[in-house]
């Protein structure tokens, strides 16, 4: 990541960046917390409780492997002034130098996003819907498409991805699926995708190769693991069994172990097909429809802080965000920010890291 700015001006620059970055993530006090955390865990009884016991143990990881980066990248930004002056006397330091000054560069980076999460629920997974809009076989095929994007990109992001639920369409592609991502600000940085992407092609699907307009949705939902961040009534849910298709073994093909639960007053519809069997389904799609109830409450919330503020919020499913063009040229742009790319095909490829960030700093500006 070579940069046109004289050395002292970058070093000046990650020296403030570091300092911004130190008052954030306040590293003694995540030191506190790993102390507190140490304890819980070797306390008498600890283990008997297995689900909490793996919250704190997540927790703890989690809070350490943030310090250790914090922690390496501060001690490689502290040595970048000793190295660029030997880095003026010898041309074998200053190819060593300009390596430690980019690698930092792109480290402090990554390290920053960390600022742009002031949700609730930004640091923990995600589920992440997509469903084919109006259009047949083009929308069905294009929400496939969509799923395939949103998942490289989990993946490209280190995270762990389980697809839940996918309903195939009539011809080609699906009617709606669901996955989970779970990582590190998964929630957070998938809010940045939720709303109507709208593909503009030549059709595959139509003899005559006609122009077609397709739409595909993403909903996006936080995992919440606490069942009393919501109540749901047994009385207001409806839940069907049907036997499950496609990939999972011969096993799903056998029994009725797909799960479909209604949620009467919100009208939200959950389905789970993952699991070998309907209890584990049927948990599933419980913890799904909490979910979807979370975000519902989150978006009313927001909604109300905006009117409060004299603001209007756009918070529904129905805004269009992106438009992805492959013909008559290749463009995807983002209507929030207006960020674009000329490369479709990476993008589509699951490279969404550009969209994201300027919509999350975009964001973060409109907070402010």
């Amino acid at each position: 990541m070579a940069s046109d700015q004289p050395t002292p001006q970058r070093l000046a620059a990650i020296r403030e960046q570091m300092s911004l970055l130190s008052d954030y993530l306040d590293p003694a006090g995540m030191q506190e917390r790993l102390s507190a955390l140490e304890a819980e865990m070797g306390s008498a009884g600890f283990w008997d409780d297995p689900d909490t016991a793996a919250k704190v143990g997540a927790e703890h990881t989690r809070t350490q492997r943030r310090l250790d980066t914090f922690t390496k990248l501060q001690s490689d930004a502290e040595d970048l002034d000793g190295l660029a002056e030997l880095a003026d006397e010898d041309p074998e330091i200053a190819a060593e130098f300009d390596e430690a000054i980019d690698s930092v560069e792109v480290r402090l980076q990554a390290a920053e996003e960390q600022r742009l999460f002031t949700g609730d629920y930004d640091a923990g997974d995600a589920l992440v819907t997509v469903n084919a809009g109006a259009g047949g076989t083009d929308a069905q095929d294009w929400a496939e498409m969509v799923l395939r994007m949103e998942m490289r990109w989990a993946e490209r992001r280190g995270f762990k991805v389980e697809l839940l639920e996918a309903s195939a369409g009539e011809e080609a592609g699906i009617k709606s699926a669901t996955f989970r991502a779970s990582g590190d600000n998964a929630y957070g940085l998938y809010s940045a995708e939720k709303g109507v992407h709208r593909l503009v092609r030549l059709s595959p699907f139509d003899s005559a190769n006609r122009r077609q307009t397709s739409f595909a949705g993403v909903e996006v939902a936080p995992v919440v693991e606490e069942a009393g961040e919501v109540t749901i009534d047994d009385d207001d849910l409806q839940v069907d069994t049907y036997r499950a298709s496609g990939a999972g073994g011969q096993h799903v093909n056998k029994t009725d172990s797909a799960v479909r639960i209604t949620h009467r007053p919100s009208g939200i519809v959950v389905q789970c097909q993952n699991e070998r069997s309907q209890s584990a389904n049927r948990a599933t799609a419980m913890a799904m429809l909490r979910a979807k109830l979370i975000q519902r409450q989150e978006e009313e919330r927001q909604a109300e802080i905006a009117k409060a503020r004299g603001e209007t919020l756009d918070v529904n499913f129905g805004s269009q965000i992106r438009s992805y063009v492959l013909h008559p040229y290749t463009m995807v742009k983002d209507h929030r920010t207006d960020f674009e790319v000329g490369n479709a095909n990476g993008v589509l490829d699951g490279d969404l890291d550009g969209f994201v960030r300027s919509w999350l700093e975009a964001n973060a500006k409109g907070r402010g």
